[in-house]
């Protein structure tokens, strides 16, 4: 079984490609695959120019002061035992990046910038709320000053409210600090706010790449259609179609010899080719997608 195959994307310096799918799709996969917390089976992961299975574990530290992640729950990745204080100074002891005198004083600024008090350090995680944790998650990221974080699903334990600040401060910290993101979702509305571009990914595989507006405005690939389609409409006034998929998806280890959405694929264009022959990207408009019928505005009626 593979959990993750044929993936390919690039990530531009200040940019932020969202991956988004169902559960079990592989995002959380990929994204600690590029931080080589999984270890591949095969494929490069290019990191600023060098790929990183090359690295030494001595390079691969340094490596890692540019790339962090941000996990989804930000109780679970902090340290029970241990003060907020003494969880962010971490990768700032490690790497040895200021005078151990000042990293009092680096771990106040830190707090302060992601929207919490600095005397919170002397606290532990359990003390706070879990927007508040996540925030001191991203304040440990950001200790070493990286270029790169993996985002995986970092506000889908937050409440609604509490979601869209953790959002905004995203948001304000990569025009600040010229940061690129991978950030993993399930929640198109959420994406819609923070990505440039869109990566939708079922049972391991991209199935549709793109800017952002293309991909949630006019999908094209049969399973995007559906994920919009499923996005709620706030307007009680407009008319929406949703489409239902029928069936479950395949088991990934007896996956589908042609396309792995064809068992549940509605799309009227649908032969026997795609019960054949496995779809690769291709252009179909703004966008590239694994579909042999897509085509120019099939997801207009749906969106």
């Amino acid at each position: 079984m593979r959990a993750v195959e044929d993936v390919s994307f690039a990530i531009a310096a200040g940019e932020t490609l969202a991956l988004v799918g169902e559960s079990g799709s592989g995002k959380s996969t990929v994204g600690r695959a590029v931080l080589r917390l999984e270890e591949p089976t095969a494929g490069r992961v290019r990191f600023e120019g060098t790929d990183l299975a090359t690295l030494t574990p001595r390079a691969l530290r340094e490596a890692r002061r540019r790339m962090q992640i941000v996990f989804q729950d930000p109780f679970a990745s902090l340290n029970p035992r241990r003060t907020i204080g003494a969880s962010v100074a971490e990768g700032l002891e490690i790497h040895g990046i200021v005078p151990r005198e000042e990293i009092g004083d680096r771990v106040s600024h830190l707090l302060e910038e992601v929207g919490l008090d600095a005397s919170f350090a002397s606290r532990y995680p359990h003390e706070f709320s879990g927007g508040q944790r996540q925030r001191i998650g991203i304040a440990r990221a950001l200790a070493v000053a990286p270029t790169f974080i993996v985002c995986d699903e970092p506000v889908s334990a937050l409440d609604v409210s509490v979601q869209a600040q953790v959002l905004n401060l995203l948001l304000d910290l990569r025009t600040q600090r010229g940061l690129a993101y991978l950030f993993i979702a399930h929640d198109l509305a959420l994406v819609h706010q923070i990505a440039d571009r869109v990566a939708v990914m079922y049972l391991g595989t991209i199935v549709e790449i793109g800017p952002a507006r293309a991909v949630i405005g006019a999908p094209s690939h049969p399973y995007t259609r559906a994920l919009v389609s499923a996005v709620p409409e706030p307007d009680p006034t407009k008319a929406k179609t949703r489409i239902v998929l029928e069936g479950d998806p395949p088991s990934p280890s007896a996956l589908p010899i042609g396309c792995p959405f064809v068992t549940r694929c509605f799309h009227p264009a649908k032969d026997a080719r795609c019960s054949t022959e496995r779809p690769h990207l291709r252009p179909v408009g703004d966008q590239q997608v694994a579909c042999h019928c897509a085509a120019p505005g099939d997801g207009a009626a749906s969106t």
